[in-house]
């Protein structure tokens, strides 16, 4: 068994130098807290903030929080203060954080493996509706975020989630947050494993326990057993990836110490065979490592990123056979990628068992309430009860008999759901933003609607792939550095010398066959106001200059920075 939380490491030959003590790593015997949110996590564990929500701050109000709580502890169960109302970007990093709370929370909604049944989307809509003020986002990790809620508000909220099987516990803070898995597990054509019960054997096993409730940063989780590797290995801190062993055994590929933000790094492939039987154990020990060696100090090197590029594969390998799991995991092989296939699943496509899943594109991941109890109706309307969230910020719909797919594409349309978007609806995301966060700088949502209308306007024939991804502030929340178009939210400088919002620009980033972070070119900034020009500008240049058959992103390593500007 891995060494528990009370008893943080055993010492052996491939256990960090003494030299790393002063990483604060528990392992090492370096248990004093070394910051506020060390010291936070220390005086109480976050999963007992749920009885004090339920029992004080819920009956008493938001005035009556410990800030201890309401910054910290609150996040164990999904809740983040809202960013209040006509605060502008340049105050973020200045005012304190009492001075950016508003009174509201945004509550986000663990999704595990993206599955939702109509019961299940029906409540979040219902949440939405009558707690929200009907407004709701599909995030890029397959959760709902809620915003606008009342503390007074949250023991229903948790009644009505936890009456249809769905929980907001570790949906953020410092813990294992939602389990990313391919929307169309268990049902895709060319399926290599259905990662559906080691998602619920991880979720059943370890989620909500006090052995990992206290983790040196956030631990992002993902299983796909798709050929599109649609929740995107390359980014999380573990990923289990569906591959076949030399006797044609499905199992995964094991990926540690993926992640993005101001210092981005691709996982590393630990070359291990892990047994559908092995996942949990796996996953507890990667995490346990984590937890016992994982830095502790500064914030800005506390994800487990840090810790693998520091140690390398290879030891990170034989620290978890020898000192969590007890055993020798077998070697396996690396997972094939298409260059082909598309990780979205936006469109009408065939599944294994002969019927359709229809994949549709909310605008920027913006939905309501309303929308949400619609396509709960649509789908049992066609005969479904199995309804996906996607790491792309779009929702799909499975089991629709084909005579049906006519009648559901035009009754999502109706919605303004579009089953067959162009490359602009299709692949431009965006975060929060200003509206609500209170690490935003710019604002991310409308601005990112607003660039797909124009240029659906401007290039209406446009049609090769493209990934245009908005971020309010540095941490990337919007996949920016591997995005064939990136945009960071800072304040620039306009034509008139006036400090405005605007974005520092990444170009040629992706995942897959083409995996590189984006390119940064000496001062390629924008205002927010000139961006629908910055890209018609750069994407005509492309349009002209490309050969047969590139992509932007190849496009993008040859061009002359002239031409990226």
């Amino acid at each position: 068994m891995p060494p528990s939380s009370a008893q943080p490491g055993r010492t052996a030959t491939a256990a960090t130098p003494r030299r790393r003590r002063g990483e604060g790593q528990w392992a090492l015997g370096y248990r004093e807290p070394l910051n506020k949110n060390e010291e936070n996590k220390k005086n109480d564990d976050g999963l007992n903030v749920r009885d004090r929500i339920i029992n004080i701050y819920s009956k008493r109000g938001f005035d009556s929080i410990d800030p201890a709580d309401l910054r910290g502890r609150f996040r164990w169960f999904g809740l983040y203060t809202q960013r209040a109302p006509g605060i502008d970007g340049g105050k973020t990093a200045v005012l304190e954080p009492e001075e950016l709370d508003d009174s509201y929370f945004m509550l986000r909604v663990r999704i595990d493996g993206g599955q939702l049944s109509a019961a299940q989307l029906r409540a979040i809509g219902e949440i939405s509706r009558d707690h929200g003020r009907d407004t709701a986002d599909i995030t890029d990790r397959q959760n709902v975020q809620f915003h606008w809620i009342r503390v007074e508000d949250v023991p229903a909220i948790w009644e009505k989630l936890e009456s249809v099987g769905l929980s907001t516990t570790e949906a953020c803070g410092d813990t294992p947050r939602v389990i990313m898995g391919c929307p169309l597990a268990g049902v895709a054509e060319h399926e290599v494993i259905d990662p559906t019960p080691q998602i619920r054997q991880i979720y059943d096993e370890h989620i909500g326990s006090p052995l990992y409730s206290n983790l040196p940063r956030k631990f992002k989780t993902s299983l796909s057993g798709c050929s599109s590797h649609c929740v995107n290995h390359e980014i999380n801190d573990i990923a289990f990836v569906g591959v076949r062993d030399g006797a044609g055994e499905a199992g995964y590929d094991l990926f540690v110490g993926g992640g993005l933000s101001t210092n981005p790094m691709f996982a590393q492939r630990l070359g291990a065979f892990v047994r559908p039987d092995q996942v949990s154990e796996v996953w507890a020990g990667v995490c346990s490592i984590f937890r016992d060696y994982g830095y502790r100090r500064l914030r800005t090197r506390a994800r487990i990123k840090f810790l693998i590029k520091d140690w390398g594969a290879e030891k990170f390998r034989q620290v978890l056979e020898e000192e969590y799991l007890g055993y020798a995991l077998q070697d396996g092989p690396a997972p094939e990628l298409d260059p082909g296939l598309e990780r979205d699943h936006v469109g009408v496509h065939r599944q294994n068992d002969g019927r359709f899943y229809v994949g549709f594109a909310p605008r920027v991941g913006r939905v309501s309430g309303t929308s949400l109890l619609r396509i709960a109706e649509i789908a049992e309307e066609h005969g479904s009860d199995r309804i996906r969230t996607t790491a792309d910020q779009k929702l799909v719909i499975l089991d629709v008999e084909e005579e049906r797919i006519d009648s559901i594409r035009a009754a999502l349309g109706a919605e303004d759901l579009q089953v067959e978007p162009s490359v602009f609806r299709r692949q431009t995301m965006a975060c929060t933003g200003i509206e609500f966060c209170k690490l935003a700088i710019v604002e991310t949502k409308a601005r990112a609607s607003t660039l797909i209308d124009e240029l659906e306007k401007r290039l209406p024939d446009f049609g090769e792939p493209l990934t245009i991804n908005l971020n309010g502030c540095p941490n990337s929340c919007a996949r920016i550095q591997v995005a064939d178009i990136g945009l960071k939210g800072q304040l620039v400088m306009n034509a008139d010398g006036e400090q405005v919002e605007g974005y520092q620009i990444h170009l040629g980033g992706g995942m897959g066959m083409t995996r590189s972070f984006g390119k940064k070119i000496r001062g390629l900034k924008t205002t927010a106001d000139d961006l629908p020009d910055y890209v018609e500008r750069v994407l005509r240049r492309f349009q002209d200059q490309k050969k047969d058959g590139e992509s932007f992103a190849s496009w993008v390593g040859r061009a002359d920075d002239a031409d990226l500007k």
